[in-house]
């Protein structure tokens, strides 16, 4: 069963500085039919005006990944962790017990458009952590690839503390990828740009589905235009 979440029907709020689309519920956006899906807690979709970002702020007891499509953003953290995200790269910040951390546009003159997700931790009070790794842009090439798990089992991908993986693929028209599903897991897709169909029905830039009793997701670039999917396997 697909139970799809059109780009349309998310929150949205226009800072000036900030552009930003909500999937769940989220800052002064409330609904409470679209609180989040199984552990998978936020998706926000934010696009930052230059040399503009979110000053020093605190987190607690919540896995935070950060996906950037495009620009760069400026990182630092009460843990001492200090960078700029790029494109194709993932950060991992787990605020466990609590961090506070800033987030900025690196740059003076080019837009910062990307992904914030938060997934439930499996327990509270975990010691904060963070990671940030780049995967390289062929292994997502009309296929699957793994950025972040429970499990990474020497995959490369970045450890979150949920029964939770994150997958993205890149597909132009005509390439095609699929993920098995586990008995009794279910999958979260989410269109990060371009279209993608998902188990036969195509959705758009912005549009999520949830996947529930599939044995599989079937994805396929569904345009002529580059697309990009996320693909969480949820608990």
């Amino acid at each position: 069963m697909l139970t799809i979440r059109k780009a349309s029907e998310r929150g949205h709020a226009d800072h000036g500085w900030l552009d930003t689309y909500h999937t769940f519920s989220f800052a002064n956006y409330y609904d409470p039919k679209n609180m989040g899906y199984r552990s998978l807690r936020v998706i926000n979709d934010d696009r930052v005006a230059p040399g503009q970002g979110f000053g020093m702020h605190g987190h607690k007891d919540m896995e935070i990944l950060t996906w950037v499509l495009s620009g760069a953003l400026e990182h630092k953290d009460s843990m001492g962790n200090r960078g700029v995200v790029r494109v194709g790269e993932l950060q991992r910040m787990s605020a466990g017990t609590g961090v506070r951390h800033s987030e900025f546009n690196s740059s003076q003159d080019e837009a910062l458009h990307l992904l914030q997700i938060w997934l439930m931790p499996e327990r509270d009070g975990i010691t904060p952590g963070y990671e940030q790794t780049a995967f390289p842009a062929d292994a997502r090439d009309g296929k699957l690839q793994l950025v972040a798990a429970h499990q990474p089992n020497g995959s490369g991908a970045l450890t979150i503390h949920q029964d939770a993986s994150l997958y993205v693929a890149d597909l132009k028209s005509g390439q095609s990828a699929s993920h098995k599903l586990a008995a009794g897991r279910s999958a979260w897709v989410h269109v990060a740009y371009g279209s993608v169909e998902v188990n036969g029905q195509k959705l758009n830039a912005g549009d999520s589905a949830a996947v529930e009793s599939e044995a599989q997701v079937e994805l396929k670039g569904a345009d002529t235009k580059p697309a990009q999917v996320l693909l969480f396997d949820l608990a």
